[in-house]
């Protein structure tokens, strides 16, 4: 039973790299669109802030599950 804890918490803490490459992603085209058209970089910036800190905040909602199945169903 402490194994199936284990990958459960294991597959839970796995959002994170769904929220890495996508806040890469979103970097490297808030870049690029910087790049292409620079007066428009503070609107370029408060989006991609906006869109970063959502993906981190499901990183960080998977390792919060991982905890509490860890922690919780021994």
């Amino acid at each position: 039973m402490t194994a199936l804890i284990a990958i459960g918490a294991g597959i839970a803490v796995m959002t994170g790299i769904g929220a890495g490459i996508g806040i890469g992603i979103a970097t490297s085209k808030a870049t690029e669109s910087i790049a292409r058209q620079p007066e428009a970089s503070a609107n370029i910036n408060k989006a991609l802030l906006l869109g970063c800190a959502l993906a981190e905040a499901t990183a960080i909602y998977g390792f919060v599950i991982g905890l509490l199945i860890i922690l919780f169903l021994k």
